[in-house]
């Protein structure tokens, strides 16, 4: 190694870091930073919809049951997840500072997967709520209490932080010496481990483990959950009742829709033809931010008691002391 390459990589033994890597983002793209200013809109409207949500279950008494508190830390999953991603974003292309170190390269990683898997895992916890709630509506009280759900959802934050800190475990031990360019729009974990000089079949385990775990194991679960559902359904003999019943599912059916029908697709389209890194960053990243953006707006359409509390502070707003 000459003495150029050595003033960009630290050496500890036989393990090589670069002390910094360059975001490459989107490369030869007219016009991109109407894209990035876009994503920004998106963020605003994220975190002002998650913070409203937050503060409504928080502050009324009326929602501290078991379906909003798994409904509040999906919002709590989508503001972190939000703010992980994309002021990073904003920073490094929007006033071209694509440069980033080791240490933050790996917490900017670590903080957007552990959030984007929160809220993988949050749904399937929301799932279990509707299945209990309409499959066993006379035992829901006694099986679905608000220290059940408080214990699951803390379950799901303690496991991902596991994962995602063995994930960063795993990276930290690899000479990442072939370039110091990482081909996407933030510190992904595929493009930083395929810059690995040294053995990385440890890395793409947990790619694919991560893949498995948080992509194709929650929608098993939530299809299983809604296949139960559905059966539920159709012993209701009026069709009143079934659609009452399915009512309630409908705003966690567009959650779901929304967070994993875009990965799906991009996956799908990866694996069956060729996707420009471009096309592929614009994918990934919509992937990413809009589903914080649309899941306090889903929520506040669709559901009853937050529309009513809603409803209740304009009109108070409005009458005249």
């Amino acid at each position: 190694m000459n003495a150029k390459n050595t003033s960009l990589f630290n050496v500890n033994v036989s393990i090589v870091h670069p002390e910094y890597f360059f975001i490459a983002g989107l490369t030869g793209l007219p016009y991109s930073h109407y894209y990035y200013i876009f994503l920004f809109c998106t963020y605003i409207i994220a975190v002002i919809g998650n913070c409203t949500v937050l503060l409504i279950i928080a502050f009324d008494r009326s929602l501290h049951s078991p379906k909003y508190i798994g409904v509040f830390n999906l919002a709590l999953a989508d503001f972190g997840e939000t703010n992980a991603l994309i002021p990073n974003m904003m920073r490094t292309f929007v006033f071209e500072s694509q440069y980033i170190s080791y240490n933050a390269c790996l917490a900017n990683m670590f903080f957007v997967f552990f959030f984007n898997t929160t809220q993988c895992f949050t749904l399937v916890v929301l799932a279990y709520d509707r299945f209990v709630a309409i499959c066993l509506p006379l035992r829901y009280h006694n099986i679905v209490t608000n220290s059940v759900m408080f214990l699951m959802c803390s379950a799901v934050w303690t496991f991902n932080a596991f994962v995602m800190a063995l994930t960063m475990y795993f990276i930290s031990r690899l000479s990442l010496c072939k370039s110091n360019v990482i081909q996407s729009f933030f510190c992904d974990h595929g493009p930083v481990f395929r810059l690995a000089c040294n053995d990385n079949s440890i890395n793409f385990f947990m790619g694919q483990l991560s893949t498995g775990l948080y992509l194709i194991a929650p929608l098993i679960l939530i299809v299983l959950s809604y296949l139960g559902i559905f059966l539920a359904l159709s012993k209701i003999t009026t069709w009143e009742g079934r659609l009452k019943a399915l009512k309630t599912c409908v705003s966690h059916l567009l959650l779901v829709g929304s967070l994993f029908l875009p990965i799906m697709c991009i996956y799908l389209i990866v694996s069956t033809s060729y996707l420009s890194p471009n096309a592929r960053i614009i994918s990934v990243s919509l992937a990413y931010a809009t589903p914080p953006m649309l899941n306090p707006i889903i929520y506040v359409l669709n559901t009853a008691e937050i529309k009513l509390l809603i409803r209740k502070v304009f009109q108070n707003r409005s009458v005249p002391s």
